[in-house]
This record gives structure tokens, C-alpha cells and sequence, in this order.
């Protein structure tokens, strides 16, 4: 897709589904005329679900005025939707990471138009099971609480591509750790239909003392009163990582969706894998 074009993104899926079937390509739902309603099958004209149904049917990603206007509506919405949560179940899980990467040597905020290679893997009994790959533009430059705009198009692309449904997907954002409590983690698994939790650096908007210098250890992050996720040391002597309640995950099954996927170094392998790839394909890119 060149650069510039304006993208709009396609409906979510229907949920919650007590067992939902992967539909990698999207084939449940055809992909509207970017000006026309969608109505989530089987739910209220209303309801929450519906509304956000019509505002991301219109979302632009060109970093415009209106797009950011348009997002920051969707956010307010997906931030006051209460979906069934998540937990892992006994025994091995698939855990997916994504992760989207942009030219060497560049610094600063970019800009739309970006080249960019984005990468999903997924990891299951401590091996991997499915690769994808996609190769697209930065819808906008980055911009504290839009970073949807910049890398969720090309996201939501390469996980769609994945042969197989996880069970759970880590997103390199954050969740419920937003001005809006919608961070770009918590708006995919809403698109996707997938639970998700978001694995950050540093937190966005909360606050809260590092944990001990154990591996395992976590300490709470708290905005506005709530705890929206955890610090989480993944290893010894170094720094932790946030752990970020998205879509229908907790502060507490995040922390340990993080730490279970966690081995030799200090990044979750799935999202570490993602990154790798990404990285391999662009260096095959030239």
C-alpha cells in the first residue's frame, strides 16, 4: 500500500464467542465501504459493542486532525466496555507477539508513509509453531496515546495472517495504562478477538516503585486508583518490564502471561521472536 493512503479498519468480530473459531482472513464479516454502518450480529442497535462497531468502521489512519479525533472517540468507548475475562487454562497455552519495526538510523516521532515490516509468531510448549510477516507504512507519526494510528493496521494484518488462533496475544503497547484506558494492546484484541496483554518498557500514565531485584518479583501500577498492571522483573540485575491488563486479561493474569514466557533473557519469548523476525525481514528487504 503506498504511502499516504488513507486506511480504514475492518469491523471486529462478534463477541464474546464461547468458542470461537480463527478466521485469520476476516471471511465472517465482509469489509465495509469505510462510510458505512456496521451493526454487530446478535447485539442491541445500542449497545456499547455496536457503537464502537460504527466508530471503527471510520477510522482513518493518516495522523489528520479527524483522525485523531476519531480514535480518541474510539478509545473513550473500547475503554468503557467490561468484556468476560480471560485466564489461562491447565497445561500449555499458544502465546502469539507482534511486533513492528521501521528503517535503521532514524530517530524522532517518523512520520506516515514510514516503511515498515511488522512480524507475528506463535509460541506453544516452548516451541515455535507459526510465522507471518507483512511489509506495509506507518499509518501516522508516533504520538503518545495514538499509537494505534501509527502501527495497528499492519498488526492487526500479519496477526490475521496467522494459520492458527492463540490463545492469548502479546502486543509491544499498553492496555488499560491510557489516558482512555484503551491503549494500542487493549484495541487489538478487541478487532482480533483475542485476549491480550501489552508489554512495555515504561508505563504511560501510572505510577509505582520498582519490585525487588528477584526474578518473579512484581510491584503494582496504579492510575486514577486502579491497578492497570505490573512491574515485573524477568530477570535478575535488570530492569523490569510493565506488564499491561488489556483485552480481557487482568493486572495479575498479565504479570503472569509475562512471566511464564519469559527465559533466558528479559524480554517474553513470543514478542522477543516477533521482533527477530521483523528484523530478519527487513535486512532481506535490502
Amino acid at each position: 500500500m503506498p504511502p499516504g493512503k488513507r486506511l480504514s479498519l475492518a469491523p471486529p468480530l462478534p463477541h464474546p464467542s464461547p468458542h470461537p473459531v480463527w478466521d485469520p482472513l476476516g471471511t465472517r464479516y465482509n469489509r465495509p465501504n469505510p462510510q458505512a454502518k456496521f451493526s454487530v450480529a446478535e447485539e442491541e442497535p445500542d449497545s456499547p459493542l455496536d457503537r464502537v462497531a460504527n466508530l471503527v468502521v471510520g477510522l482513518s489512519q493518516d495522523g489528520s486532525l479527524a483522525g485523531i479525533q476519531e480514535l480518541i472517540g474510539v478509545q473513550i468507548t473500547l475503554g468503557g466496555l467490561s468484556p468476560a475475562p480471560w485466564r489461562p487454562g491447565d497445561g500449555d497455552i499458544s502465546v502469539a507477539g507482534c511486533f513492528v519495526i521501521f528503517p535503521r538510523g532514524r530517530s524522532g516521532p517518523g512520520a506516515e508513509g514510514d516503511a515498515a515490516t511488522a512480524a507475528a509468531v506463535i509460541v506453544s510448549g516452548g516451541r515455535t509453531t507459526a510465522t507471518r510477516t507483512v511489509r506495509g507504512y506507518a499509518g501516522a507519526p508516533y504520538a503518545s496515546g495514538l499509537l494505534y494510528l501509527r502501527e495497528g493496521q499492519l498488526l492487526e494484518e500479519v496477526v490475521r495472517q496467522l494459520p492458527d488462533r492463540p490463545d492469548v496475544l502479546v502486543v509491544n503497547g499498553t492496555g488499560l495504562d491510557h489516558p482512555r484506558h484503551a491503549g494500542m494492546a487493549l484495541h487489538l484484541g478487541y478487532l482480533l478477538d483475542l485476549p491480550t496483554v501489552g508489554v512495555t518498557h515504561r508505563p504511560l500514565c501510572s505510577e509505582g516503585q520498582w519490585p525487588d531485584d528477584e526474578k518473579g518479583s512484581i510491584s503494582p501500577l496504579t492510575c486514577d486508583g486502579q491497578v492497570v498492571g505490573y512491574w515485573v522483573r524477568t530477570r535478575r540485575d535488570a530492569r523490569p518490564l510493565v506488564a499491561h491488563a488489556a483485552w480481557r486479561t487482568s493486572p495479575e493474569t498479565a504479570a503472569e502471561v509475562v512471566l511464564s514466557t519469559t527465559r533466558r533473557v528479559r524480554t517474553p519469548e513470543p514478542l522477543r521472536l516477533a521482533r527477530q523476525l521483523a528484523r530478519t525481514a527487513r535486512a532481506d528487504t535490502g
